[in-house]
């Protein structure tokens, strides 16, 4: 279902979409023909064209006017935000199509294999987009080819449209009694071991025909493909701060820090509690500088006035630095969330929670000004569900 969707919206023609979203406004064929300055008959065809594509009725026509009918309202809500985001009447499907395809490939040979348009066609597609759009979009460096600064804009203002029309297909397929529709989590570290896990698990329950792909990085990973629509949501530790005037952070619960060192431990012997100036004596594999957890192990130290140990090894990796502490005295900062199996097995211990009670906020991150599907949004309430059952552990 999702496959056909997808090839549905490459079939799209934008003038076609551009005429719907005019009719559905302006409530009649002779105003929306006026304003996007094409004929009655022109426009007429277009609509017809396009009802036939996405196997809907649109309008009710009437004496007095064109009344939308469901699939209108469902669906020109998503036409009108993609046709801002694409700005330019001049610009095309093939063009946008191009475009995109060139800069998830980086060239144009990888971009032909992708999409099974050939070659010449993506060139002139590209070169014609940047006459349309009177922009320089791709550059050549050395054998390859680059994108300009203007040509990386566009290309994020592509995504969000194809985002758009991507989430209103599906939207039209659920009118139609086909629950079908996608997600896409961008998987940060913190939410792998359990939040992210049972969530999908309950979600795949209650929407069996739904697809769920999890990207996993870093936030710095991360973020841009959220700013330009390719994931919907980001999940895991939250900034201070939200990173940019287009994204929004919802908070779902505060994670704890615990200090963790192999069974048997010298510090685990300790009786009583184990200060930052024992933490001191002993090498640790913690994450590189300017990362929070890395800020957070800094501000554990130094809020106890204790010197900093070096730092052996720098990785993220929760597996290598699992198999380190296990058969040596190295010490790590995590959530117990990460290392949840670890701890029951045996194989890690909690050797006490962070000096300074460090704790950081676990959420979702969005665009400021997404509209997720009912399928989407059934995702986030079932995230919320999850995120309370653990809130409570």
């Amino acid at each position: 279902m999702l496959i056909l969707q997808y090839m549905k919206l490459s079939q799209l023609n934008l003038r076609h979409l551009r005429a719907m979203a005019a009719i559905e406004r302006l409530g009649s064929v002779t105003a929306a023909a006026q304003a996007i300055s094409i004929t009655q008959p022109a426009i007429t065809q277009a609509l017809a064209k396009l009802e036939s594509q996405l196997d809907h009725q649109l309008f009710d026509r009437r004496p007095d006017g064109m009344t939308p009918l469901p699939a209108a309202t469902v669906f020109a809500p998503r036409v009108e935000t993609a046709l801002r985001h694409i700005g330019s009447r001049r610009v095309t499907m093939a063009g946008l199509r191009a475009m995109i395809a060139l800069a998830d490939a980086g060239s144009y040979a990888e971009a032909s294999e992708a999409t099974g348009l050939a070659q010449p066609s993506l060139h002139r597609a590209v070169r014609d987009l940047s006459l349309a759009l009177k922009r320089t979009l791709v550059e050549r460096r050395g054998k390859g080819i680059a994108l300009t600064e203007q040509g990386r804009r566009t290309v994020r203002a592509f995504r969000l449209a194809r985002a758009e029309l991507e989430a209103g297909l599906s939207e039209l397929a659920t009118l139609s009694g086909r629950e079908t529709g996608r997600i896409a989590i961008g998987a940060m570290p913190l939410c792998r071991a359990r939040l992210l896990p049972k969530t999908v698990a309950a979600f795949h329950q209650k929407h069996p025909e739904s697809e769920v792909v999890i990207v996993e990085g870093s936030f710095r990973e991360l973020i841009e493909p959220l700013r330009d629509g390719v994931i919907d949501v980001m999940i895991g530790a939250l900034r201070p701060t939200a990173p940019a005037e287009d994204v929004v952070q919802n908070p779902l619960f505060i994670d704890r820090l615990v200090v963790l060192g192999r069974k048997g431990h010298p510090l685990s012997k300790l009786a009583g509690a184990v200060t930052a100036s024992d933490l001191a004596r002993y090498p640790w594999a913690i994450s590189a500088r300017g990362t929070p957890l890395r800020i957070l192990w800094d501000q554990m130290f130094a809020s106890a006035g204790v010197t900093p140990p070096s730092i052996p090894v720098e990785s993220s990796s929760v597996i290598a630095n699992r198999e380190i502490l296990r058969t040596s005295d190295f010490l790590t900062l995590l959530s117990p969330d990460q290392v949840a199996v670890e701890l029951e097995a045996g194989w890690l211990t909690k050797i006490c929670e962070a000096p300074g009670n460090l704790e950081r906020m676990i959420g979702a991150t969005t665009r400021a000004g997404w509209r997720p599907t009912a399928m989407q949004s059934s995702f986030l309430e079932v995230l919320d569900e999850v995120a309370n059952t653990i809130k409570l552990i």
